[in-house]
This record gives C-alpha cells, sequence and structure tokens, in this order.
C-alpha cells in the first residue's frame, strides 16, 4: 500500500504525469475518536456562501475552523479577520491560496466546500482521496460524470461526504417522503418543483487583465476558460456553461433534489427528459437560460417536472418550492408542513404526517456528528443521493443547451398525449406573456429534444446520443484534471 505524498512530492508528481492528481492507497486512517474530540475543519471559498459555512461551523461545539482557502487574497484576509473577531483567539485560522496545501495537513479532518460549481466535485475527490471528510455546496458535481467519479470515491476511502442541500436535514419533509415510500398515500405521480426568483441581467463586462488579488489560474481550476472578465468574479460565474450549471442546478438542485427524493426508492436517474426556454429580455453576457420548462421521465412511468422564471415584471409570484401531484388527483403543497387538495374537494386540508428520521443538528451539525461517528450513512444528502438529484437537472441543462430555436408561441412544442405536460408549460408561457410581455412569434424559444438515458451506464443512447454524450463530461485544464475512476 502507497502512503499519500508530501504536497511537494505531489506538485512534481503531477507535473510528471500531465498534472492529475492520483493517490494511491485504501480508506483514511486517521479517525475522530469520539464526541469530545475537536473536530478541524477547512473551508474553501469565502465569499457569498462561504460565510455562511465559517458561521455554521463556528457555532458547533468543539468545531475549530483550521483554514480559511480562497484564490482571491482580498476576499481570503477579510474572512480570517472577521474569523478572528467571532472566535476571540480561541484558535488559530492558517489561511491559504491553494486547497492542496491544505489536503497536506493530517491535522486536517475535513474540507468544506462552498467554491463555484466547476470545483466542486474535484475538491471533493480530492478531499476523499486525502482521507478528509467533505462537506460540499450544491451541486456536487458540475457535470455527470465527475459525480460518479465523486461517489466511487467515497466508496473506497469510505470518508463523509454530505452535500449542501439543507432540506435533507428537516424532518417533516423526510416525514413525507416516508410516507409516501409507506405506501401511506396515494401513489406519487409527479413530483414537481419550482426554482422562480427574480433576477436582473448581468450586462456585458470587457476581456481585460484579472484583479491583482486574484490568482485566475487556481480560480479556474478545472475550467478551460480562455479570458477573465468582470461577470466570472465573484458571483455571476452561475450563468455561463464552463463554471455554472443556471439556476436549475444552483437554487434550484435543492428542489430538484426533494422532487428526486419523493419517488419511489428504487428509481435512481431518468430514462428521458427534455427541456424548454430562454434567456429573455436581458441580452447579457450569460449563457444559462433564465426561464425554463423540463420534464424527465423515470422507469416506473413517475415525473419530475421543473420551473426556473428569473425575469421580474409587475406582481412577480416568488416560488421556490416542491408540489406533488398523486395518481387520484390529490396535490400536496407546502414545505416540511403540508396540505393536500383531494379530488372534488373546494379547499385544502392539513395532512398530519410523522416527522422522518434524519441525523439531527441541522445541516452543519449533522455533518460533525456522521465525522465523529465515522458513518457515512448518517449524512442528510449522502453522496449517492447528491449525484443522482445533480444528474436529474445535468440532463434537463443539457437537453437545453442542445436546443434548436423556434417561435414563442404556445405550439412551438409538443407532449404528444402528455397532458400534465402541456398544462404546466402553458402556465409558465402565460406568465412570460402576459405578465413579462414577450411577444408571441416575435421572440424565440430554444426547444431542448427528447435525451433517452440509461440508468445503468449513465450514458444517453438513441436519437441526439452522440452530441448529448460529449457534454457528459467537461475538458479539464493540465493540474487539475479529475480522474478517471480507475485512477481514483
Amino acid at each position: 500500500m502507497n502512503s499519500r505524498p508530501s504536497r511537494r512530492s505531489f506538485l512534481k508528481s503531477t507535473s510528471a504525469v500531465g498534472g492529475s492528481f492520483l493517490i494511491t492507497g485504501t480508506r483514511a486512517s486517521g479517525q475522530i475518536k469520539g464526541a469530545s474530540e475537536r473536530v478541524r475543519v477547512a473551508v474553501a471559498g469565502v465569499n457569498g456562501r462561504g460565510q455562511s459555512h465559517l458561521s455554521g461551523w463556528m457555532g458547533q461545539s468543539n468545531v475549530e475552523v483550521a483554514y480559511i482557502v480562497d484564490p482571491d487574497d482580498k476576499v481570503r484576509s477579510r474572512a480570517r479577520r472577521s474569523g478572528e473577531k467571532r472566535t476571540e483567539g480561541t484558535f488559530a485560522t492558517k489561511d491559504a491560496r491553494d486547497i492542496r496545501e491544505v489536503l497536506d495537513d493530517p491535522s486536517v479532518d475535513a474540507i468544506s466546500i462552498a467554491t463555484p460549481n466547476h470545483w466542486h466535485s474535484l475538491m471533493t475527490i480530492w478531499g476523499a482521496q486525502a482521507g478528509k471528510h467533505v462537506y460540499v455546496e450544491k451541486p456536487m458535481s458540475h457535470d455527470v460524470r465527475e459525480g460518479r467519479i465523486a461517489v466511487e470515491a467515497q466508496k473506497k476511502y469510505g470518508v463523509v461526504i454530505q452535500h449542501g442541500t439543507q432540506r435533507r436535514s428537516d424532518a417533516g419533509i423526510a416525514g413525507l417522503h416516508e410516507a409516501l415510500h409507506r405506501g401511506d398515500l396515494p401513489p406519487l405521480k409527479i413530483s414537481y418543483g419550482y426554482c422562480c426568483k427574480p433576477r436582473g441581467s448581468i450586462g456585458h463586462e470587457p476581456i481585460g487583465p484579472p484583479p491583482a488579488n486574484l490568482d485566475w489560474d487556481l480560480w479556474k481550476g478545472p475550467a478551460v476558460i480562455s479570458d477573465f472578465h468582470a461577470n466570472y468574479h465573484p458571483y455571476d460565474w452561475h450563468w455561463f456553461w464552463k463554471t455554472g450549471n443556471g439556476d436549475l442546478n444552483n437554487q434550484g438542485t435543492h428542489q430538484l433534489d426533494v422532487a428526486r427524493w419523493a419517488l419511489n426508492p428504487d428509481q435512481t436517474h431518468p430514462t428521458r427528459v427534455m427541456a424548454i426556454g430562454g434567456r429573455f429580455q436581458w441580452d447579457d453576457q450569460g449563457e444559462t437560460p433564465n426561464t425554463m420548462f423540463a420534464l424527465a421521465e423515470f422507469p416506473n412511468g413517475q415525473q419530475v417536472m421543473f420551473n426556473v422564471r428569473n425575469v421580474h415584471y409587475k406582481d412577480y409570484k416568488n416560488q421556490v418550492y416542491n408540489e406533488y401531484y398523486l395518481e387520484d388527483g390529490s396535490k400536496i403543497t407546502g414545505e416540511g408542513r403540508y396540505q393536500i387538495l383531494r379530488p372534488g374537494a373546494s379547499k385544502p386540508e392539513p395532512l398530519e404526517l410523522p416527522r422522518g428520521t434524519v441525523t439531527p443538528g441541522g445541516n452543519f451539525g449533522s455533518f460533525i456528528a456522521a465525522v465523529r461517528a465515522g458513518d457515512p450513512s448518517m449524512a442528510n444528502g449522502n453522496v449517492s443521493d447528491a449525484h443522482y438529484g445533480c444528474v436529474l437537472g445535468h440532463l434537463m441543462n443539457n437537453s437545453y443547451r442542445l436546443g434548436e430555436k423556434a417561435p414563442f408561441n404556445a405550439k412551438s412544442v409538443s407532449f404528444g398525449d402528455n397532458t400534465d405536460a402541456a398544462e404546466h408549460f402553458m402556465e409558465l408561457h402565460e406568465i412570460m406573456r402576459d405578465g413579462v410581455g414577450l411577444p408571441e412569434d416575435k421572440e424565440e424559444y430554444t426547444v431542448g429534444p427528447w435525451l433517452t438515458f440509461d440508468p445503468e451506464t449513465e450514458t444517453h443512447v438513441g436519437d441526439h446520443a452522440e452530441e448529448a454524450n460529449a457534454l457528459l463530461k467537461d475538458e479539464n485544464n493540465p493540474g487539475f484534471r479529475v480522474p478517471e475512476i480507475n485512477e481514483v
């Protein structure tokens, strides 16, 4: 068995093998010994969501933020100063530009990843290889293939990996899903998710040099990007395919995960997906859609439908939640506490359900409990659930990315005999036409093809398979290559 190399030897070896991070060995030998042991966490990415990570770990008993990691010197320095004020000198936090410095420190127990999406899987895989437990923000993966590799890394090294989908820590949501799975309610037909929150145009930023405080090569990491512009950093990377996944797999990852969670437990990936939408009104630099209706069909006939709607207008209706349509015609709404509208009823009634089973402590506390126990099964939102939920969004996005232009009207897409899909698409279309004010036939939808997916091989088959399979894995930069499964 080979031991993990030092950072110095690692850097030399990556040059020799074309820059890939390969660590051979077995699962981590160092384990937290018990509930009284201090857990030392390194937080990677401390702008925006990373601030919540810092607060979350500092709020846990006997947990120390060992490192703050960020390629932006100003962001990193500001976060460290803020942390020092909050901890009042109870522990010393180091800072680093490069996560690999942290992986070489045997005193670090876990890494907490709040970087841009394109870094999530690679850091997760590196962390597992280095014997570190991993808390990773949603989405765990930026593409389908790297998500599978993260799953295999967890299996091999036995570390805890928990996905930053906080709803997995909600016993009320778990209770509804357990009731559906037990058969206490009529069978689920459609699991529906909404990510409808207003956003605005990001405009156009010129190509130019990155700021002096930003290590651009480290920020890019695995993402193959030629030039810097200010819409990449610090936040609007979400709206570019090389770095983000649009709102479908940004905020929408939470609702996608809940939607898939509600399906029968033996359902992993869909067998058919399609999406229709557009980036309307803004005429900006962004690439991802601000409007989308997507549909996924699973092997047992259950469906997931999803709605993204970001363009602001008068009387905008925020919708960031899930709905459940049952085979008997009932509809369940709510989050944690629910109502059910039964067939023929004039109004919904409360749906009283027992609380479900989750690891206590919220998303951060449950992770620490799992780390102390050395038990990956305690993670609220484990690596496999993370993978299945993220892939659902990736496949929907890939249909959109392969789409063709069609006139903005109700006849731009056909759902065959799926009247439910047609009805839900029309709700979105009417909002965009009547609320936003898009003129019919003068704007254009992007209509994605139906993509057929094999859940066992995690590849596309049938029509459009070649171009769809090309989107399953992104190209990576030398030095930041996501390893193949046989290299993990």
